[in-house]
């Protein structure tokens, strides 16, 4: 009996956790970019939020672009346990894409390659919930759909061109 409850003890603590994913947060109007400490409610276009292990706060970013640019980064100061994206279907406007239109960013699809700026003026790669909606976003703007882990790597890691001619959508 001893040796099944030292066992059964030695099991457990050997039992590797499982992070559960937590929920998306809304932003504020205090809420600030993790990469350049800007006001994420005063830009428009999609946003990104990273949840990391053992962080109680997720990393805010004030374009998908530079979310994306962070997933693809070596660099972390923990393991990333969510990754939320805001659901451009369910936006307002471009201006107001809301603080609670939260997807999973590895269901999202998201549009790639089109000539629309995010609310850095960087190019913009574009999350949808509904690849119905992001099908009618690249009828519009151009571009490709792709999931998370088919965007490439220039997308969201190249110089930005400073003169490209890129539109805001409304």
């Amino acid at each position: 009996m001893k040796r099944i409850l030292i066992a059964t003890l030695l099991l457990a603590a050997c039992k590797e956790e499982v992070a559960v994913a937590p929920d998306p947060v809304s932003f504020t109007d205090e809420t600030l970019a993790h990469f350049c400490a800007m006001n994420v409610a005063e830009h428009g276009g999609p946003k990104g939020q990273i949840h990391l292990e053992g962080i109680p706060e997720p990393l805010f970013f004030a374009q998908v672009r530079d979310a994306v640019a962070y997933l693809k980064s070596p660099e972390r100061d923990a393991a990333i346990v969510a990754t939320y994206v805001t659901d451009m279907g369910k936006a307002a406007s471009w201006d107001e894409p809301g603080p609670t239109n939260w997807t999973a960013a590895d269901t999202a699809v998201f549009v790639v390659e089109a000539e629309v700026a995010g609310g850095m003026g960087a190019p913009e790669i574009v999350p949808f919930a509904d690849p119905a909606e992001a099908e009618a976003f690249i009828s519009r703007y151009g571009g490709r759909a792709v999931p998370l882990a088919e965007i490439p790597d220039e997308a969201a890691l190249a110089p930005i061109d400073l003169d490209a001619k890129l539109e805001t959508p409304s």
